[in-house]
């Protein structure tokens, strides 16, 4: 068994560099900790469903030029077009789509009469939205034609106008607003009534600002027109996306040359553009990580080989004692990684202050104990690997270098 007091002594008389290692050791590990933890965040929310046929949706948005009188039977000669395109087995003419960016958001009440919302959600308008989205109704049943009434009549204020009562809403919120049994009961959007008559699986909203509400969505029975950042939605058959959203765009100028096509997209790209930032962030630790343990190693192997290269006649000596190559090895290997270890053991304490900090000022969740001695045996094999090369060279010197002087 290695004793482990010569290498103790000989740490002393090299404090100021044993210091720097450790501390660097140290740094190192707090920062990745909380770094792999910030990244793991990331990955999950960036995983997170939508709740729509994520495969088979794309969305194309037309912008007007000109006046465009008779919207309403424009935007059923549209919707009926796009229907009858081969590959499409939905389409409608939504508001705004999950992760879209673009959110329409109110507050609603389970009493008129209070004046803080119960919770503030997401309203999706537009025809069938179930069908067009891939939705998953769990509960009652979708809206009948005759519920529906068109946005732009209900703000126009005409007296003549029926404002439709009737809402579907979340799993997400039948928990939360009515302990698991919504259908029937009543809430108030814009002062109004509204009657649940349906429960989907949770659908995300396009623009989250909260994320405990992230499936805090509704869907109404409402008519849109084109503007206001409508777009067409179509939920096509499996494999036929491309050819879809080249023949709806198409379509869509065939039909009114005025027509300016804003945007066309997979849902892939809407997914993609919503969490540009997190992926962006998640690379950056990504990086920040690999530079730090790149740095840490390269430490590691510099303060080894010079060590080594001090040293050569103290392990020529060792070597004339007896001692084999081996035992030269396993010296230098548990040197390194009785320094780690005192690196590691400070850094445990730097990262959960590390993280203490990002939970006060950024609200982060607290680092999860398990990624401290996970980080441990990250740095412990890093440094066994970074010290291999120098000890293998220091094994390799001669017995005869005990005899030449320094």
């Amino acid at each position: 068994m290695l004793d482990i007091r010569p290498i103790l002594s000989t740490l002393k008389r090299h404090k100021v560099t044993a210091i720097l290692l450790v501390l660097e050791i140290a740094l190192t590990c707090a920062i990745v900790c909380n770094a792999v933890f910030l990244v793991r965040q990331r990955l999950d929310w960036m995983a997170m469903p939508s709740g729509i046929d994520e495969a088979n949706v794309v969305e194309v948005r037309p912008v007007n030029i000109g006046s465009t009188p008779a919207m309403h039977a424009r935007v059923d000669e549209a919707l009926n077009a796009l229907r009858q395109i081969p590959g499409v087995e939905h389409a409608a003419l939504a508001n705004e789509i999950p992760f879209g960016g673009e959110s329409w958001n109110d507050g609603i009440k389970l009493d008129p009469d209070v004046v803080a919302p119960a919770m503030h959600v997401t309203a999706f308008y537009g025809d069938n939205l179930i069908d067009a989205f891939g939705l998953q109704l769990l509960k009652g049943r979708n809206f009948a034609s005759d519920e529906y009434a068109w946005l732009d009549d209900i703000t126009s204020g005409r007296k003549d106008v029926v404002i439709p009562h009737v809402v579907i809403i979340t799993r997400f919120m039948e928990d939360r607003l009515f302990h698991g049994n919504a259908l029937g009961k009543t809430l108030y959007y814009g002062g109004e009534p509204m009657r649940v008559v349906g429960v989907v699986r949770d659908v995300a909203r396009p623009s989250i600002a909260d994320r405990s509400l992230t499936y805090g969505s509704m869907i109404l029975p409402v008519h849109m027109s084109e503007g206001l950042g409508a777009t067409y939605v179509m939920r096509t058959a499996p494999g036929q996306s491309d050819a879809v959203l080249k023949a709806a765009a198409a379509k869509l100028r065939e039909l009114d040359p005025n027509r300016v096509i804003q945007r066309k997209r997979h849902y892939s790209e809407v997914r993609a553009a919503f969490f540009a930032s997190d992926r962006a962030m998640a690379g950056l630790l990504v990086g920040v990580c690999i530079a730090l343990l790149i740095v840490t190693a390269l430490g590691i192997v510099g303060l080894g080989s010079f060590w080594v290269a001090q040293r050569r006649r103290q392990i020529g000596v060792r070597r004339a004692l007896g001692a084999t190559r081996s035992d030269v090895l396993r010296y230098f290997q548990t040197e390194n990684f009785l320094l780690a270890t005192m690196g590691i053991v400070l850094g445990m304490v730097l990262a959960y202050g590390i993280n203490i900090v990002l939970m006060v000022f950024y609200e982060l969740p607290r680092l999860p104990p398990h990624y401290l001695p996970l980080g441990a045996i990250a740095l412990w094999l890093l440094g066994q690997a970074a010290v291999y090369a120098p000890a293998r060279r220091a094994s390799c010197v001669p017995p005869v270098e005990a005899t030449r002087g320094n």
